[in-house]
């Protein structure tokens, strides 16, 4: 595929950031790089600049086939030398983009402080970015004690979050193999074995990023079963979530695509205060005594055209197996009221 200009790069940030359920603030011009972000979700908030360039493929007969290199050009210089210049108050990202997979890899700043040789480059295996693509997230060990992290765009805003003490673990090759195996099967570690191999001051991020990549799995696979429409009402508009049928706190729930249902943002939170359900049957029903109730208060406005949004019958995946399962519609319902 053709590399990107600068500027379609940042939108792939952008639009990254979205799409992982996080927003932001530019206080960079569009054409500008690095650009500078707020990067915000809830009472959670962080100054980012990000620094990020096209992955390419090899570089010379001398470098392995495997893999791929950012080459680093652009950059700003200081006092006659050129090195990044770090987002003090916040976190600065180094990124790359393989359009082929559709993944970032992300580098370790803190390797990556001092001047910048002549045509520098920084380098990610093509099996990291690859398995990125399958499962959301890849470390790659650089082996000179720098950590790479492949991902997935879905990803970024848990990479930004945890971005320090992630590319930390590439200093403990027991913390390596955890991530190796996070980014293998996510559901087979436990928080008890994070917290007896991770140090703690990196346990909180590997406990995040183990639960991200789970509802990531999650996500995407409920999505693609309901073809990523609202199965209440149609709406597609990317404002679509997954959720679950019976709760996640609940000790029965699991990430079976079968407890999940896609919902837009309205119907979603429609469905966890108990306003609107459905049953065994797939048949879609609202609550009428909180109707009253609403009426009664005075706040009904819209109540009509809500529910006259709805369908009778929810959409439903085309496979069987990813339809929601009776029991957990059931257990579900009776624990909401119904």
């Amino acid at each position: 595929m053709p590399k990107l200009s600068k500027q379609k790069l940042v939108t792939t940030v952008e639009d990254a950031i979205r799409d992982s359920g996080w927003s932001f603030l530019r206080f960079s011009k569009p054409k500008d790089h690095p650009a500078d972000y707020q990067v915000y979700r809830d009472a959670e908030s962080y100054p980012v600049r990000v620094y990020i360039w096209n992955l390419s493929h090899g570089g010379g007969e001398k470098r392995p086939l495997h893999e791929f290199r950012i080459q680093i050009t652009g950059i700003q210089y200081s006092g006659g030398i050129q090195q990044f210049q770090p987002r003090i108050d916040g976190k600065t990202l180094i990124l790359g983009w393989w359009p082929d997979a559709g993944v970032f890899a992300g580098f370790d700043y803190a390797y990556h402080i001092r001047p910048l040789g002549v045509s520098p480059s920084i380098q990610v295996g093509e099996a990291a970015l690859r398995a990125a693509h399958l499962s959301g997230f890849a470390p790659h060990n650089r082996h000179n004690g720098e950590l790479a992290i492949a991902f997935r765009p879905d990803f970024l805003g848990t990479y930004i979050q945890n971005l320090e003490p992630l590319h930390a673990c590439g200093r403990v090759p027991s913390e390596i193999e955890i991530l190796d195996q996070i980014a293998t099967d996510p559901a087979s570690v436990g928080e008890t074995q994070i917290q007896g191999e991770v140090a703690t001051s990196r346990q909180c991020a590997v406990v995040t990023t183990t639960r991200a990549l789970r509802d990531l799995n999650f996500r995407a696979r409920v999505l693609t079963a309901y073809g990523h429409q609202c199965a209440m009402c149609g709406v597609q508009l990317k404002l679509l979530d997954a959720a679950h049928v019976l709760p996640v706190a609940h000790p029965h729930s699991t990430d079976e695509t079968c407890n999940g249902v896609a919902l837009c943002a309205l119907h979603h939170r429609a469905y966890d205060k108990a306003f609107v359900t459905f049953d065994e049957k797939f048949q879609i029903r609202h609550n009428a005594k909180i109707a009253m109730a609403l009426k009664v208060s005075g706040h009904d406005g819209g109540l009509a055209s809500f529910t006259q949004a709805l369908r009778s019958l929810l959409i439903l995946p085309q496979a069987a197996h990813d339809r929601p399962a009776a029991a957990f519609v059931k257990e579900a319902n009776s624990l909401r009221g119904w």
